[in-house]
């Protein structure tokens, strides 16, 4: 198996930043631009991969907050890495865990949606409360379990380790997402830790590829 993971671009249109190419994964190709299929528990509802195939699915994404609370990263791995325990062989990606900061933070039993021009687009809504199952700190964000109540941090370090005990052939950096109608101070906020947290998850991310790369494992993007 290949273990490099490289993007080479195949057409470029002429005076836009436009262009379309191909990921190259130690698990196939993904041709750009990609459906990729939802996958948040390391499984799709309702089809098969087969199926998956069948509608044009390139890639499935899986989440690495919920995959952390069941069946847990190290189950995962011990299934083989995230394509082999779902059954897929072709490319994967892992969600970091960010957008759980938003949905079971701010957006907590409010209704309120991440896209801006939905009807549950409220910005007096998009305020921290105190039922919220997140609470975000320049060190991470500590998430009290949907499931049990447990705490669990989760920093940009730690959503990297997950990640790459997992498996998936790609991986998002640890983010802060917030409603795109909250205050200007908020979002900015936001913005300013996501930067610092990329860094972090960069640093992480190349520290555990150099891992990979000395025991002969594929690496991971």
């Amino acid at each position: 198996m290949d273990t490099a993971l490289t993007f080479n671009i195949t057409h470029r249109l002429p005076s836009t930043l436009a262009r379309v190419g191909v990921i190259h994964t130690p698990h196939g190709e993904i041709r750009t631009p990609a459906f990729i299929v939802g996958g948040t528990k390391a499984t799709v509802k309702a089809i098969t991969p087969e199926q998956i195939r069948n509608y044009g699915g390139q890639a499935v994404l899986a989440n690495t907050y919920h995959l952390m609370l069941r069946p847990g990263a190290d189950i995962v791995r011990a299934g083989g890495g995230l394509g082999a325990f779902m059954n897929w062989s072709g490319p994967t990606f892992t969600d970091s865990g960010g957008f759980q900061v938003f949905s079971l933070g701010i957006a907590y039993k409010k209704g309120i949606d991440a896209v801006a021009h939905t009807q549950k687009g409220n910005a007096k809504l998009a305020v921290a409360s105190h039922n919220q199952l997140v609470r975000v700190t320049d060190e991470g964000a500590e998430f009290r379990s949907h499931i049990d109540g447990a705490k669990l941090l989760m920093t940009p370090e730690s959503s990297m380790e997950l990640q790459h005990t997992i498996g998936a052939d790609i991986h998002m950096a640890f983010d802060e997402l917030t409603a795109p109608l909250a205050s200007h101070e908020t979002i900015a906020a936001a913005m300013n830790r996501t930067h610092i947290w990329a860094e972090r998850c960069l640093k992480r991310h190349s520290d555990l590829n150099a891992e990979h790369t000395e025991r002969g494992e594929s690496l991971q993007a």
